[in-house]
């Protein structure tokens, strides 16, 4: 079939129709009444269109709706007062969570994605102060002009950033992550987290074809240390793996991959088993302080220095044996 993915904000649609597919399992860990009528006929396509390994994929994007949901209420037991949804696709928290009425939620998108919403959603009531904003987050001058506002008028601020950095290149992700550090208010972020086993079965299972229109641009080597530079540390992490247990939805893999996935398992170190359940999850962010900052500097100072320093004595092999060589002709 042909691709149905034609652009980033195409991945909204395919989310929601996940989510309504969720909504009417027997056993569902969420319910989303609003998923289906926003989905459409197209997000059905869209999943039509994915290749028989993409299964997973939806499997991913059922736990990591129940994984933020937790999160959510969570931070707002601890204060949060206002929800920064950046890049909110057709999510439907705002109506479909239990939430305080005072709660201010902003969803921030696309304006074609925002129409949709408000078109879609015209009768329903949220159960929360929500508001909407049309913006492409790579408008950095009025991004931070955004962030800045909203920083002023909330005391305690969750930025939810679900399913977006994955499309973003490490250079976009790092700009925004500082615009978020370099405002007070903003407490917490919620991001995706893939590790780099996860980007090669993306690869592997033909699901990197499928996305070739809305591709994974952001896969850093050392994930952590990716955003501890940017003035961000884990707070929290959950994987999906380990959730899916704790919430009895394993993934939906074929009888003969989880009897080989078993067997690898058995004969796997302990190092190898906790890597194979931390492939991906999502990551609850708070700032880095400045002392923390600075010892990360120092610490990479000390790397690149000892890393000149065997450069520079390899080198000095090199010459010394071509040396050899020179004198012994």
């Amino acid at each position: 079939m042909e691709n149905q993915i034609n652009q980033v904000s195409d991945t909204a649609i395919m989310a929601a129709a996940y989510r309504a597919m969720e909504t009417n399992h027997q056993n569902a860990i969420f319910h989303d009444p609003l998923a289906a009528k926003l989905a459409g006929e197209r997000g059905k396509k869209i999943i039509d269109s994915l290749p028989k390994q993409a299964f997973i994929g939806g499997w991913s994007v059922v736990i990591r709706t129940r994984i933020i949901d937790d999160f959510i209420r969570g931070a707002i037991d601890e204060g949060v007062d206002t929800i920064l949804n950046l890049g909110s696709g057709l999510d439907t928290r705002p109506y479909r969570m239990e939430l305080p009425g005072l709660l201010r939620w902003i969803e921030v998108d696309y304006p074609h994605v925002i129409e949709q919403k408000e078109t879609c959603l015209s009768v329903e009531t949220p159960r929360c102060r929500l508001e909407r904003v049309k913006l492409d987050l790579a408008d950095v001058d009025a991004r931070r002009a955004l962030l800045d506002e909203v920083a002023a008028q909330s005391k305690k601020i969750l930025v939810l950033t679900e399913a977006v950095t994955p499309y973003l290149s490490a250079d976009a992700v790092a700009s925004l992550g500082m615009d978020l550090r370099s405002n007070e208010s903003i407490e917490y972020w919620l991001v995706d987290y893939f590790s780099p086993a996860s980007y090669e079965y993306r690869r592997r299972s033909g699901m990197s074809k499928s996305m070739e229109n809305a591709p994974f641009l952001f896969e850093p080597e050392d994930y952590f240390g990716f955003f501890f530079r940017i003035g961000w540390k884990s707070k929290e992490t959950r994987y999906f793996a380990t959730e899916a247990e704790r919430l009895r939805r394993p993934a939906p893999l074929p009888l003969v991959t989880r009897f080989v996935m078993r067997i690898l398992g058995f004969f796997a170190s302990p190092e190898r088993r906790r890597e194979m359940k931390q492939y991906a999850g999502f990551v609850l962010f708070e700032p880095v302080n400045t002392k923390e900052r600075v010892a990360m500097r120092d610490r990479d100072a000390q790397r690149v220095h000892t890393a000149d320093a065997k450069t520079g004595a390899a080198d000095a092999k090199r010459y010394i044996s071509k040396a050899k060589k020179t004198w012994a002709s």
